[in-house]
């Protein structure tokens, strides 16, 4: 299915400032469409003006819909649909007709113009299916005379309000309970929901007659003078979104001033009991708290385990337990760098280039000769089950090579070559470690020869990281180490 911006480029001449404009209205219609029991579809002059072409839709969750197939994309030809030229030739919402049946479904149709700076852009069709048509309730006539005034403001151009950044995915819907508001922010009426909501704050008895901005003001726990701010917001004068922690429960607001003729006639709050989904999201910062504090005593143990290790190589007297010693320090070291990191997150993925450079500074600190470390490519981010063997794999990898590749007194260049690839679903990592020193022995068998450094990295990328591991000659001279390993694919 096509976006809305591909459709309205190829088929309108809209500029870039109204399709935004279509975007802040689309963002929020299905508060129009929940109110009205509705589909609605947004239609737009093609650029000749002959046709009108589908650029959205939206379907009610309070009610059947009209449309069982998709309608994005579809042209019409002007003249096939009289109701969408009237509103958009004559800029009022129309209502005129006889319901449409659509498989031995009967819908009412009405079209409202969408304006912005006094130009209509585009019609909203509004589809109602009847088949389930009752005496409405006081809910119901409440909703549609909402609807009705959303309606006269999206044909006023006063509809969506611009220079509001809402996360409307975050926000209060409809059935998550819904208050109406005389001009004077008296309650006139309130919906089973957001009476519950209000009860859970404390409210004994009911909203109606009752001025909101002053009952919610005394429910709150503040007092002074942020009651009088709290107590003209919640009366709808000004489009806001607030949340309030009453002793009872957590309830999410959004007011919305209804203008259908230029004046202020009252308000729509919004709400919603958000009670355990605060709580929930505190559990889970105190897991993040929790979980960070972990990494950090980590790293600070393994930071203590290598100092012991580094004062025992001090004190042995063999040169070969010195030197184990004091590789063992630099695996600790390296696993200590990852949980310094992940200390410093907020989840158990890590920025591996930090991690990279800093290894190789630290495994440089051995060089025998005048010997230089660069990285080229990105790592990126990589999961923590990752990034541990592959810090302990990439230490024992440039060990070796600064170890075994460079006599005492020689210059040269290691190399960590980092590649990111792959597909959608499957992504790899490609890790290479040149050097330019004395390279291999001809006899050398990676796979199967070497130190107890080559042993752990095969076990580990083979075995950990369920990759591919290879030791051979470098082209110029040297030694290229090739590391292969899966890794989660870049979000």
């Amino acid at each position: 299915m096509p976006s809305m911006n591909e459709l309205v480029r190829q088929h309108t001449a809209l500029d870039a400032s109204d399709l935004e404009w279509l975007h802040l209205l689309v963002s929020e219609w299905q508060l129009l469409s929940d109110l009205s029991f509705a589909d609605l579809v947004l239609w737009v002059p093609t650029r000749d003006g002959t046709r009108y072409v589908s650029v959205a839709q939206m379907r009610p969750n309070t009610g059947p819909t009209s449309y069982q197939d998709d309608m994005v994309g579809h042209l019409v030809p002007r003249g096939r649909r009289p109701m969408l030229d009237a509103a958009l030739d004559e800029g009022r919402i129309v209502r005129e007709g006889d319901p449409e049946w659509r498989e031995e479904v009967p819908v009412r149709v009405e079209s409202i113009p969408v304006r912005r700076e006094g130009r209509v852009l585009g019609v909203i069709a509004r589809n109602t299916n009847l088949l389930t048509v009752r005496t409405p309730s006081r809910l119901e006539l409440t909703y549609l005379q909402s609807a009705s005034d959303l309606a006269q403001m999206i044909a006023a151009g006063t509809f969506p309000i611009a220079n509001q950044q809402l996360d409307m995915d975050a926000l209060p819907r409809v059935g998550d309970g819904l208050i109406r508001l005389d001009a004077e922010g008296v309650v006139q009426y309130a919906s089973p929901n957001a009476l519950s909501a209000y009860h859970r704050m404390g409210l004994a008895s009911d909203l109606v007659g009752h001025h909101l901005g002053r009952t919610t003001a005394e429910l709150a726990p503040s007092r002074g003078p942020v009651d009088e701010a709290l107590a003209k917001v919640a009366s709808g004068w000004a489009p806001r979104e607030f949340e309030i922690e009453a002793p009872g429960g957590v309830i999410q607001f959004r007011a919305i001033p209804l203008k259908p003729k230029g004046t202020r006639i009252g308000s729509l709050v919004l709400l919603r009991d958000v009670t355990e989904l605060r709580r929930r999201e505190r559990e889970l910062i105190t897991k993040d708290a929790t979980i960070r504090e972990i990494h950090h005593r980590v790293k600070n143990n393994l930071q203590t385990v290598a100092a012991l290790l580094r004062l025992q190589a001090r004190r042995i007297g063999s040169e070969r337990g010195r030197a184990a010693l004091e590789e063992a320090v630099r695996r600790v070291g390296s696993i200590a760098i990852v949980h310094e990191t992940l200390s410093q997150n907020l989840d158990e993925r890590v920025e591996f280039d930090e991690i990279a450079d800093r290894v190789l500074a630290m495994v440089a600190e051995i060089s025998p000769g005048k010997v230089t470390g660069r990285r080229t490519g990105r790592f990126g981010i990589l999961d923590a089950e990752v990034a541990t063997p592959l810090s302990m794999v990439l230490t024992e990898v440039l060990q070796n090579a600064l170890e075994h590749g460079f006599r005492e007194g020689d210059t040269g260049t290691v190399e960590v070559a980092a590649v990111r690839g792959g597909t959608t679903k499957e992504a790899r990592l490609l890790v290479t470690v040149q050097d330019d020193g004395v390279g291999l022995p001809e006899d050398f068998d990676p796979h199967t020869g070497g130190n107890l450094g080559l042993h752990i990295v095969r076990t580990l990328v083979e075995g950990e990281l369920g990759g591919t591991f290879d030791m051979v000659p470098a082209p110029d001279g040297g030694t290229r180490v090739i590391l292969d390993v899966p890794v989660a694919v870049d979000k």
